[in-house]
C-alpha cells in the first residue's frame, strides 16, 4: 500500500467535500460553467418586493454642486418587466425628499446581468446597470447615466413570511 503525501491528502478531501457539497466536481461545459448549477435568468426572476440601500454622489441641482447622497427605497418589481417604489432620499446640500412615488421598467438578460430605467421627473432619466446574485434574494446595481450621477445600490428581497 502506497502512503499519500500532505498533497494527495488535501485533493483527495477536496474531490470527496466537492462530490457531498456539489462544487469543484461535475460536468463542466465548453463556457466553463457547471451544467448542473447553470441557471437563466429573466423578468420573472425579479418577482415581489425589494428593500434598497443607496449611496453615492449627484449634483445637488442641475447643474449644481455635487453632493453626497443616501437614501432607502420600496420597490416592487412585478416578474414582467416593470417596477413601482416609493423612495427616501437624503443630499448633503438638498436636504431631504420623503416618499417619493415613482417607476419604471427594467430588462433582465439570461447572464442575471440587467438594466432599469427610471424618470425621477419630466426630461430626466436614469439608468441603472445591475446583477443578480443569490437566485434572485439580492440585486446589485450602479447607476449609468447620467453621468455625473455616482450611486451603487444593494437590493435585498423582503420576505413576507
Amino acid at each position: 500500500m502506497r502512503r499519500m503525501g500532505w498533497a494527495g491528502a488535501v485533493t483527495a478531501a477536496v474531490v470527496a467535500l466537492g462530490g457531498v457539497w456539489g462544487f469543484g466536481v461535475g460536468s463542466v461545459d465548453a463556457s466553463g460553467d457547471h451544467a448542473a448549477g447553470r441557471r437563466e435568468c429573466s423578468e420573472a426572476t425579479l418577482r415581489g418586493a425589494y428593500g434598497i440601500q443607496m449611496q453615492g454622489t449627484r449634483p445637488s441641482a442641475p447643474g449644481g454642486e455635487i453632493e453626497s447622497v443616501v437614501g432607502v427605497v420600496f420597490r416592487h418589481y412585478d416578474g414582467r418587466g416593470e417596477f413601482t417604489q416609493v423612495d427616501n432620499v437624503k443630499g448633503s446640500i438638498s436636504g431631504l425628499a420623503p416618499d417619493r412615488p415613482g417607476s419604471g421598467t427594467y430588462t433582465v438578460n439570461a447572464d442575471c446581468t440587467g438594466a432599469t430605467l427610471f424618470q425621477p421627473g419630466p426630461g430626466f432619466t436614469i439608468e441603472e446597470r445591475f446583477v443578480i446574485v443569490n437566485r434572485g434574494q439580492e440585486v446589485r446595481s450602479m447607476v449609468a447615466s447620467p453621468l455625473p450621477v455616482m450611486i451603487t445600490t444593494v437590493q435585498k428581497k423582503i420576505d413576507w413570511r
